[in-house]
């Protein structure tokens, strides 16, 4: 198999080939590194590749039986393998647990191959950190790739693995998928397990997942994922069926909820504005019911959210640095990141200060939207925006609340989500004038993944986007 040919399957079309025997995951291994080699130089999203890549452990068989996998450097972990958390106060630490994300990974048939870049603690939407240094979006080097989940979504858009984990707390995978083109789903809360250490971590806000380019490839991610484990705090509701099964199911009509007004501070860029417009008028085609809805909450109460949370942040990071031996100071956390510390210390929030915040919004949240199925939103305001600027945790010249001010207006349409618990998903449904990715989101009710699955699979159909290459891609030469 040429470089050319492996780039041009997704992860269960690669499966397919081992199984049916026309190539091994050893090569396609080869190929992963082949690959790594062409672009990553260029993009700097795979931050290791393991040196025993092409012989890692993998179940024969399995839904991804043989498809190279790539790690995010925070979340979900594999015992042995560094986890820097990219920050110099972790560089040089190792995880000393699998987490059951990976074994599932593992019992699939995935071959992790290696690690990939963050924003420092997963702390910003931009793609870059002083440790690690950029991680350049494939489709535009001078644009970010998104934050958090920046080099899993570089390295899939540029081609060195069909797929990749990530998490999302906030937006961390819909929003690089938003930006490099790709499928980003944030599942129910509780769909995937955290365990054994990460059960309902962060008050319930973050979801571990991946990144992908099909919704085939997303429906398969969930049969792997999906399920519970002992010490989770709850289980959710099981899916009546596969969701590889519901790829044929009929979608039926739907309740559509129209979201083309401005959620936060940042306006709607026009070509984000008329992206979403279409795809709604399509789904009017399709025979749904596409109303307008209101902004369901208000950007400072997300705002407050995150700034409640850093008295916790801060006294783990603490906790973490004492255990190491280390000192949080300007040489080991980026400024930003310092600040928000220093500000977490000084607090005197509780717990349930936070919880209660939580219940107002996703009241708030219930209450208008509780009468449609989906709702249709934009990902991101904006497409990939240039490196810097005043959402990098590398700027100086923000506090701690002008950080988070900013980046609420940047979460405004993911962060929500996170704190109702819904499932999301960013597919590549458009594109700028020229040519950057434009992201819509879709949202179901709670535990609903099944409904996200069909709609994607009809938006997919009828909008393909798998002929879209960015500019670095593999096998270009």
């Amino acid at each position: 198999m040429r470089l050319s040919e492996y780039n041009d399957h997704d992860a269960t079309g690669l499966a397919a080939l081992v199984t049916s025997g026309q190539v091994t995951p050893s090569e396609l291994a080869r190929l992963a590194r082949e690959a790594y080699d062409e672009v990553n130089p260029r993009i700097n999203a795979v931050i290791e590749f393991y040196e025993d890549a092409e012989t890692v452990a993998g179940a024969s068989g399995g839904l991804f039986h043989g498809v190279p996998f790539l790690r995010k450097d925070i979340g979900a972990t594999e015992a042995g393998r560094l986890q820097e958390n990219g920050s110099r106060l972790f560089k040089g630490c190792c995880a000393g647990t699998d987490s059951y994300f990976f074994r599932r990974a593992r019992q699939s048939g995935l071959r992790t191959i290696g690690r990939t870049a963050i924003p420092e603690f997963a702390m910003s939407v931009m793609s870059e950190s002083v440790l690690h240094g950029i991680t350049g979006n494939p489709w535009d080097l001078n644009r970010s790739a998104g934050g958090s989940s920046a080099g899993a979504a570089a390295a899939v858009a540029a081609g060195i693995t069909p797929i990749a984990h990530g998490n999302d707390g906030g937006g961390s995978i819909r929003i690089p998928a938003a930006w490099c083109g790709l499928v980003g789903l944030n599942p129910s809360r509780g769909r995937i397990s955290g365990g054994p250490h990460e059960q309902d971590a962060d008050f319930g806000l973050p979801r571990e997942f991946v990144l992908c380019r099909t919704v085939r490839d997303m429906a398969t991610a969930l049969d792997v994922f999906s399920g519970h484990y002992p010490g989770d705090p709850f289980v959710i509701v099981q899916p009546n069926r596969s969701y590889v099964e519901e790829l044929s199911q009929p979608t039926g009509t739907l309740r559509v909820g129209l979201a083309r007004t401005k959620w936060g501070a940042i306006d709607l860029e026009p070509e984000v504005l008329n992206a979403v417009q279409s795809t709604a008028s399509l789904l009017e085609e399709m025979g749904h019911i596409v109303t307008d809805v209101e902004p369901p909450y208000e950007s400072i109460e997300y705002k407050r959210i995150m700034l409640a949370r850093s008295r916790f942040s801060a006294s783990s990071l603490e906790d973490a640095a004492r255990a190491m031996g280390r000192q949080i100071n300007a040489d080991t956390v980026e400024p930003i990141n310092l600040k928000f510390f220093e500000y977490g210390r000084k607090s005197q929030g509780r717990p349930g200060d936070v919880e209660e915040v939580l219940r107002r919004i996703r009241r708030r949240v219930g209450d208008a939207i509780h009468s449609f199925d989906i709702l249709l939103t934009p990902t991101m305001a904006t497409v990939a925006l240039p490196h810097g600027g005043i959402n990098s945790t590398t700027n100086p010249a923000l506090s701690a609340e002008e950080f988070k001010e900013a980046d609420a207006a940047l979460l405004q349409y993911t962060g929500v989500f996170n704190v109702t618990g819904q499932p999301s998903v960013s597919l590549p449904l458009a594109q700028s004038a020229d040519g950057l990715p434009i992201g819509i989101q879709i949202v179901s009710r709670f535990g609903d993944e099944a409904t996200l699955v069909r709609i994607a699979r009809d938006l997919e159909e009828a909008r393909p986007w798998s002929h879209r290459r960015p500019k670095t891609w593999t096998g270009d030469k």
